[in-house]
């Protein structure tokens, strides 16, 4: 696996809403969940926890859509409807990046695999964690931990 070179831009498919990331993931996961297989209409999402200094909105307006009203406010493109990040309510210190909407992916491979409970049968990935649902919340600093390790 490559080290991701900072900054880092991406950007929507149609190139409206533009993004820039100054700060190396905190940890990279595969969604199984079946809300990212719709979204995606592929069989998991992929992102990057950004601290959230570390992540910009460059250019473009981008407007919450997939769930409505609920603490998780995924953000897409306007024009193109790609899905780009995804914040969480009341939680402040990462962005959940869409890798894919990022220009150079060739350092990214999941770390954690989350909902592998509604994952599609004949779908593996790399990831070195697996969970049924999500990790319980005590043991993200030991992932994070054990990520940012391997990666520095």
């Amino acid at each position: 696996m490559s080290t991701m070179e900072l900054p880092s831009e991406g950007r929507c498919r149609c190139g409206q809403v533009r993004l820039k990331i100054s700060a190396k993931p905190m940890v990279t996961m595969a969604c199984h969940c079946t809300g990212c297989q719709r979204m995606t209409g592929g069989p998991y999402s992929l992102s990057a926890a950004i601290p959230t200094e570390g992540f910009e909105v460059t250019e473009g307006e981008p407007v919450i859509g997939g769930l409505h009203g609920d603490i998780i406010h995924h953000y897409f493109c306007p024009h193109c409807m790609s899905w780009l990040f995804t914040r969480l309510e009341g939680v402040d210190s990462f962005v959940n990046v869409r890798a894919t909407m990022l220009n150079d992916i060739s350092w990214y491979a999941p770390f954690i695999e989350t909902w592998t409970s509604e994952k599609l049968p004949w779908v593996t990935t790399p990831a070195r964690h697996s969970y049924a649902a999500l990790p319980a919340m005590e043991d993200y600093e030991g992932l994070i931990k054990e990520y940012m390790g391997q990666v520095s």
